[in-house]
C-alpha cells in the first residue's frame, strides 16, 4: 500500500497489517503529513478483511514514536489555528485507531514519548523491549493534554500516577511501565518482533466477530453507567450466536481440529 509520505509505511504480512512510522533520523517524531497518513493507512487496514491485526511500530533501533516532531512546530503549531489543525488531525488519526474492530498492538522499542504515548495507548494492547522508555514532556514544552490525551492513561494507571507523568515529566523504563499497567509484556530487544508476531497471530487465527465484541463491551464498560450503549453490546453477543464462525467453533471443536475462522 502507498501512501502520500514516505515517512509512513504499511506492508501486510499475511492477517497481519504493519503500520510503520519511518523518521528515524528524528526517533520517529510525527509530522502534521505524518498523522494524516497514518489516518489513511489505519482507514484502509480496517476495511480490508484480510486484515485481521493491526500492528504499530516504529522504524530503526531508537525509537517507537517521539512525540511530535519539533522542527516543525514553526509551520504547523506557530499560532492557535495551526496548532487546533495539528491536534485535530492527530486525535482523527488516534480516534480511526481506537474504533477500528480489529486488535491492534503497539510494538514498542526505545523511546516512547509524548504524542507517542498517546498513540500507544490508544492501541488494544502494548508490547515493549526492555529498552523502551516512556514519558510526557508536555510541562516542559509548555503543551496543554486535553480529556481525550489524557483519558486512556488515567484509566490504566489512576489519576495519582497520571498527574505524576505530566506534572514530572520524567522518563519511565520498560520494568516501571509493566508495574503500573501501561504495557502487557516486556521482552529482550532481540525477543521483541517474533514475540509480537506471535501474539498478532494467535488472535488472527480466533473468530473477529468474538473480538470485535469483546473490544466494543469492554469500551462501553469504560463509560459511566449512563453513557453505556447497552443495545449495541447485546446485539453484538446475538449476532456472535448467529454467524457462521459460531458453527465452525463448534464444529471445529467436535472434530478435535483447528478452526478457520472468516469472520461472519
Amino acid at each position: 500500500m502507498k501512501t502520500t509520505t514516505d515517512k509512513i509505511v504499511a506492508r501486510q504480512e499475511g492477517p497481519i497489517g504493519f503500520l510503520i512510522f519511518n523518521n528515524p533520523e528524528r526517533r520517529n517524531a510525527v509530522s502534521l503529513e505524518m498523522w494524516q497518513a497514518a489516518g489513511e493507512v489505519l482507514d484502509a487496514f480496517s476495511k480490508d478483511d484480510s486484515v485481521r491485526v493491526i500492528v504499530l511500530a516504529g522504524a530503526g533501533d531508537k525509537s517507537f514514536v517521539a512525540g511530535a516532531d519539533i522542527s516543525k512546530f514553526e509551520d504547523e503549531r506557530a499560532n492557535a489555528a495551526a496548532q487546533e489543525k495539528y491536534a485535530k488531525t492527530s486525535s482523527g488519526m488516534r480516534a480511526i485507531l481506537r474504533g477500528t474492530g480489529k486488535p491492534t498492538v503497539a510494538m514498542i522499542r526505545g523511546y516512547c514519548i509524548g504524542g507517542g504515548m498517546s498513540l500507544a495507548l490508544s492501541c488494544d494492547m502494548r508490547i515493549c523491549s526492555d529498552d523502551a522508555q516512556f514519558g510526557i514532556p508536555a510541562a516542559r514544552l509548555g503543551i496543554g493534554y486535553g480529556m481525550e490525551g489524557l483519558r486512556r492513561l488515567v484509566e490504566l494507571v489512576g489519576p495519582s500516577v497520571a498527574k505524576e507523568f505530566v506534572f514530572t515529566a520524567r522518563r519511565y523504563n520498560a520494568s516501571q511501565a509493566l508495574r503500573m499497567g501501561i504495557v502487557n509484556e516486556v521482552v529482550a530487544v532481540a525477543e521483541l518482533e517474533n514475540t509480537v508476531r506471535s501474539w498478532a497471530q494467535t488472535m488472527a487465527e480466533n473468530a473477529p466477530l468474538s473480538i470485535l465484541t469483546a473490544k466494543r463491551v469492554v469500551d462501553e464498560l469504560m463509560k459511566d453507567s449512563a453513557d453505556r450503549d447497552n443495545a449495541l453490546c447485546d446485539q453484538l453477543v446475538k449476532d456472535c450466536g448467529a454467524s457462521e464462525d459460531f458453527v465452525e467453533g463448534r464444529r471445529a471443536f467436535m472434530e478435535k481440529r483447528k478452526p478457520v475462522f472468516k469472520g461472519r
